[in-house]
């Protein structure tokens, strides 16, 4: 929401940083495979989540880290074929193909070189994964999905969660389920969570093919089976997690929640990871005539255990502490601001101002999802926000679970949907901190 652009302060989720490390040249001396390996000991842990990383960032010059699939002895940690030197839980028998560098072996996630340093300085491309190739990127794992699927790990697989645990590979998706926001889980078919080709045509998804819905009302498109025709598709009372939902200053408060869905993912961390990042976008239909009132559903991507920096394990906040509804900073998607706020002196006597700049970003992104003339009236118009992107921090190997929720607050009416994508570790060696901001466009 606009209307608070003045109070907020966008803090950059992410701050990446890259130190100088020593350069360590593996020798070829015929060990082993290991499980799973080739005959030179490079084990393969098959296709998995890439990450992206620009280096340089902080205008010095770059590390250059080596990096070879050869096994043996190798100078500067003479590491011995059993050893295991650099403590990441893998021997060069065990498929290690770089024994001096801890955030190189079979669990660890392919750091994919994009670009040349501040200072001149280029990361060196390696094969930090062991599986024998460098840079490799893997195919998309979202490709045909149907959009009425029940299969959590589908869901999973829309927002690149590609990789799942395996005893060879024993870093990736342990676990997915569809619940209600308090974790209990769903079952049967339902129309609230879909896997969607786009949602309308300026919203693609932001990689892979597909992205995943999840709606207070219906996750499908005007004319897919399940679409419930209106802006209010009604399901039931649900029950909130704990300390939600969750307060905005000044600002109407009801602690009911109903029509409530998520997709839970209990994930283990690649060796080398320090942290996460995805992509999602917020739309509803209570924009912009119910800002500040009772009626503010909310999502939330909820974590457990709750990282350093989150708001009672939510992650997805503005840098006020708000929860992702119509009253974050980031509502930016709308037709007008006509109705701004319309309802809230009925609940408060503290009421936002119009947004100065009301709707910059149009309507281009309401285009075939139902948000914009809903349903034949302009005067149930919606809006949304531009994508945003959420990081938080992780430690090497840890597992752990996000839940992705979203519920109505008050009522069953006027329904909220999220859309999610572009789920990537981030291991790169910089410090990542609990944060929402917008994707540069």
């Amino acid at each position: 929401m606009r209307a608070f652009q003045g109070k907020l302060t966008i803090v950059l989720g992410a701050i990446l940083a890259l130190s100088a490390g020593a350069t360590c040249q593996a020798g070829k001396n015929g060990g082993e495979g290991g499980a799973g390996g080739d005959e030179d000991g490079a084990g393969a842990t098959g296709p998995g989540t890439t990450v992206a990383v620009t280096t340089g960032q902080g205008g010095g010059s770059a590390a250059t880290f080596s990096n070879s699939t050869a096994t043996g002895m190798q100078p500067g940690c003479e590491a011995l074929p059993d050893e295991d030197f650099d403590g990441d839980g893998f021997s060069i028998n065990d498929g290690d193909c770089n024994d001096c560098d801890a955030n190189v072996n079979p669990n660890a996630i392919e750091v994919i070189v994009d670009g040349e340093g501040g200072g001149g300085g280029m990361m060196e491309p390696a094969d930090e994964d062991c599986d024998g190739e460098v840079d490799n990127i893997p195919e998309p794992c979202d490709a045909a999905i149907a959009f009425d699927t029940m299969d959590a790990l589908e869901g999973a697989r829309s927002i690149e969660l590609c990789h799942e645990a395996t005893p060879q590979a024993d870093w990736g998706v342990v676990s997915a389920q569809w619940v209600r926001a308090n974790g209990t889980p769903l079952t049967g078919a339902n129309v609230q969570y879909g896997v969607l080709a786009d949602f309308g045509s300026g919203v693609p998804p932001r990689a892979g093919e597909s992205l995943l819905a999840l709606s207070s009302g219906a996750a499908r498109l005007p004319g897919q089976a399940g679409n419930c025709g209106n802006f209010s598709c009604s399901h039931g009372a649900g029950t909130p997690p704990p300390g939600f939902p969750q307060a905005v200053p000044n600002c109407a408060l009801s602690d009911i929640i109903n029509d409530d869905v998520g997709l839970e993912v209990t994930l283990k961390a690649p060796s080398n990871a320090t942290g996460y990042k995805f992509d999602f976008k917020f739309y509803s239909f209570e924009y912009a005539e119910y800002v500040c009132t009772l009626f503010n559903d909310q999502f939330i991507a909820l974590v457990n255990p709750p990282p350093m920096g989150s708001s009672n394990g939510n992650i997805s906040f503005d840098s006020m502490n708000n929860p992702v509804s119509v009253n974050i900073a980031f509502f930016d998607v709308c037709a007008h601001c006509n109705d701004f706020a319309l309802y809230c002196d009925d609940f408060t006597s503290i009421c936002p101002p119009t947004p100065a700049s009301c709707c910059p970003a149009g309507t281009a992104e309401l285009m075939g999802n139902g948000f914009l003339d809903a349903f034949g009236t302009t005067s149930e118009d919606g809006g949304g926000t531009s994508w945003l992107q959420t990081t938080a921090p992780i430690g090497p190997g840890e597992t752990f679970s996000v839940r992705y929720a979203i519920w109505d607050v008050q009522d069953m009416a006027w329904d909220s949907t999220a859309v999610i994508d572009n789920f990537q570790w981030i291991a790169n060696g910089g410090t990542v901190n609990v944060g929402t901001t917008p994707v540069p466009q």
